[in-house]
């Protein structure tokens, strides 16, 4: 069932540290059949991290890999580690296991992703359209980790305004009932560094953010919550032709909660972003 879930997939989202230790979380993408098992532990990638992840597995390290597939709400993690070969990615894993379709919003691609991403630019501090962008997200995307213990990266989603931007260089948002495995939050409170992935699936760009996140255990009167999660942003990067663009429009998972300052939009509502 994994391996053949695996080999259906386009898109693969991968998170992993620099040599900085922060964290980034990306995206590779190809054909089906470009995520592979060779054997029971390993698994080949025919593809390799744009930016700002290119060039991270010239040496072997840490990663987190998430096989997602929005229109049917099922979602796989990988955690174990890689190393460039050629122009393919090699996984050694050593946790393989499913989540539950909690908050995946479905939408599927209707066009190819570009050859080439190209990193359009970034900085210190989210531009304006970047800080609306964010704020109406209803996915993104985590990646974390100890040193020593490994990588993860995972999915978050919501209705749109789940995110909250507080300015330039600061978000929060709600951590909602999920599977109980507390791998993002137990990263999190062990080593604070964290690497955001959101998705312009209209546009096909990508945003992604490193910086240090920490964890509110008291979540005030915010819808759903059971803890918020804050997020201070060190850098960010700007990306366009990452993955294809025009993907149908979203259809809301059932068990979203209503997002602050947006509670009239129904979870089964479908709309586009903008």
């Amino acid at each position: 069932m994994a391996a053949a879930f695996l080999r259906a997939q386009h898109m693969l989202v991968v998170g992993a540290a620099d040599d900085q230790g922060r964290f980034w979380s990306g995206v590779m993408t190809g054909p089906p059949g470009f995520a592979s098992p060779e054997d029971d532990r390993t698994i080949v990638v025919r593809a390799l991290p744009g930016p700002p992840l290119d060039g991270l597995f010239v040496q072997e390290r840490d990663i987190g890999l998430l096989a997602i597939e929005p229109h049917t709400r099922r979602r796989m993690r990988v955690n174990g580690t890689a190393v460039h070969a050629g122009d393919a990615l090699v996984i050694w894993t050593e946790q393989v296991y499913s989540n539950c379709p909690k908050y995946i919003q479905t939408r599927e691609p209707t066009t190819e992703p570009a050859a080439t991403p190209v990193r359009l630019g970034g900085g210190t501090a989210l531009l304006a359209r970047h800080q609306e962008w964010i704020g109406t997200a209803d996915t993104f995307f985590i990646a974390t980790g100890v040193e020593g213990l490994g990588a993860d990266v995972s999915h978050r989603g919501g209705n749109p305004g789940f995110v909250h931007v507080t300015g330039p260089k600061s978000l929060t948002f709600p951590d909602y009932v999920g599977n109980s495995m507390y791998m993002t939050l137990g990263n999190l409170v062990v080593n604070p560094a964290a690497g955001l992935l959101f998705v312009d699936w209209e546009g096909g760009e990508t945003l992604h953010l490193t910086g240090r996140a920490t964890v509110d255990w008291d979540p005030g009167d915010v819808p759903g919550a059971q803890r918020l999660v804050r997020f201070d942003l060190d850098e960010y990067a700007h990306v366009a032709g990452t993955v294809a663009p025009d993907w149908t429009a979203p259809g809301y998972h059932r068990f979203n909660p209503p997002a602050p300052g947006n509670a009239s939009r129904t979870s089964g509502e479908r709309t586009a972003r903008r």
